[in-house]
């Protein structure tokens, strides 16, 4: 019996004590593993953001994104972004995200923070702040009429090339529960990645600014064009991009005649800038040495381009327009470019289509072919570039009959306000710059002088 004592059973742990030790050790790699996967999908979510906010190209819209994403980030209900004044001791813009309508109209008449109680401490002192309970702060001045009633609150500051730009504020997580150190360090990720993104997009709003400014100086102002009054408007692209080729021009000839022109050089950079400079010019020149058609004229600037120019292709129209007994005699040849508009009054808007010809810089040696049209007083003929047309989302004939709308729609304005409209409601995405010029008729050929040019390049 003595040997009973060693036997195997004797020398086995119990097994429920075993399970144990295993259940606690599965339970804390599960932990570990949740946490990490936790700690994964916050960093690709602070990636995302990143993303999503580098993306924007307009500054409103990226501090409104970055208030969103910090919300998605951390689950709050609300959050807000207050931008400094020059002197950085005030709230000079406040951005807020999730409020209801009922909140919005409630705060209506009370006008957004200046940066007093909680939020002035943050100005003061620009580390994370991480607060159960705004009330219990010892700055806090409370909220006014009609405020939510928060409780907590992480505020973290957004610098911008050393400087502090503004604050962000997040409060009330959708689980109730308070801010913890990883929204903390979420947050302020992402303030590091905003500031970045806040001074590129100041950077391409100077580099459009500039750009635009530059386009403006290569574009003509509109002379005396009596007895026509004309309107013109050149807009840049909604994207950020250098300077365009579009352009537009007018120039009086002698006997009550004026010549147009409508514009469009291939690409947007700095050559088709200065080609569209040397075209016009070249143009000009021609229009005031010779008389013949637009269509000659055109292929002598054809020819002039292909021999002391490496200009790339551009399509134009060009247009005289002058006396014939009782009305006007349009005379016009187009070099691929989109057919002009014309407005007769009491009619709808039509389009003056004809053999549209080859671009320049295609083939010299091509023919040019002129239109004519006898143009009623009173009446607007409309040249543009396709900027005002294109659309990835319809096709050319949808965006045409759309502006054909537009244009007899806002036909009886004064022209300034005319191509004003046709600017502001065109129905093309904005991807691309464009550039309008609208010629309306006297009353009658033998008329006073009606107004004179006028041009806005906003």
């Amino acid at each position: 019996m003595a040997g009973d004592r060693d036997a195997p059973w004797r020398r086995q742990a119990p097994v429920p004590d075993l399970h144990e030790r295993l259940r606690a050790e599965l339970g804390r790699i599960d932990e570990q593993l949740r946490a990490l996967l936790d700690a994964m999908d916050r960093l690709q979510g602070l990636l995302d953001a990143v993303v999503a906010i580098s993306r924007e190209t307009e500054l409103p819209a990226v501090l409104h994104r970055i208030v969103t994403t910090a919300m998605d980030l951390v689950g709050a209900r609300y959050g807000a972004l207050g931008v400094l004044d020059e002197a950085g001791d005030h709230l000079e813009q406040f951005i807020v995200a999730g409020l209801s309508e009922q909140e919005r109209l409630d705060l209506a008449e009370i006008g957004f923070p200046r940066g007093l109680g909680v939020l002035g401490h943050l100005i003061r002192h620009p580390e994370p702040l991480r607060l159960d309970s705004i009330l219990a702060h010892p700055s806090s001045a409370g909220f006014p009429p009609g405020h939510p009633r928060l409780g907590s609150l992480l505020g973290v500051a957004i610098s911008v090339r050393g400087e502090i730009y503004g604050d962000l504020y997040l409060s009330e997580r959708a689980d109730s529960r308070p801010f913890d150190v990883h929204d903390e360090n979420v947050v302020v990720a992402l303030a590091g990645a905003a500031g970045i993104a806040i001074e590129n997009v100041r950077l391409f709003e100077r580099v459009r600014l500039g750009a635009e400014q530059f386009q403006r100086l290569l574009l003509p102002t509109l002379p005396d064009l009596a007895p026509f009054t004309a309107a013109a408007i050149y807009r840049p692209a909604a994207e950020p991009s250098p300077v365009g080729g579009d352009w537009y021009d007018a120039i009086p000839l002698p006997g009550n005649v004026v010549a147009v022109v409508i514009g469009d050089v291939v690409g947007h950079d700095l050559h088709a800038a200065a080609s569209m400079a040397s075209t016009r010019n070249m143009l000009r020149g021609l229009l005031y040495e010779r008389s013949g058609p637009p269509g000659a004229i055109l292929a002598q600037l054809d020819r002039t381009l292909e021999a002391i120019t490496d200009n790339p292709v551009t399509t134009t129209t060009l247009a005289r327009l002058e006396p014939a007994g009782p009305e006007w005699l349009l005379n016009w040849s187009t070099a691929g470019h989109v057919p002009p508009l014309l407005l007769v009054p009491g009619r709808r808007a039509e389009y003056l289509y004809a053999e549209p010809g080859l671009p320049l810089g295609v083939d010299s040696g091509q023919p040019r072919p002129d239109h004519v049209r006898l143009v009623p007083p009173e009446s607007t003929v409309v040249f543009f570039t396709d900027g005002l047309l294109e659309h990835p989302a319809r096709s050319i004939e949808e965006s045409l009959d759309e502006l054909t709308a537009l244009a007899t729609t806002y036909a009886d304005l004064p022209l300034e306000d005319f191509v004003q409209a046709l600017a502001d409601h065109h129905p093309s995405d904005g991807h691309d710059d464009m550039a309008v010029l609208a010629l309306r008729t006297p009353c009658t050929p033998g008329e006073p002088p009606l107004g004179s040019a006028v041009e806005d390049s906003r």
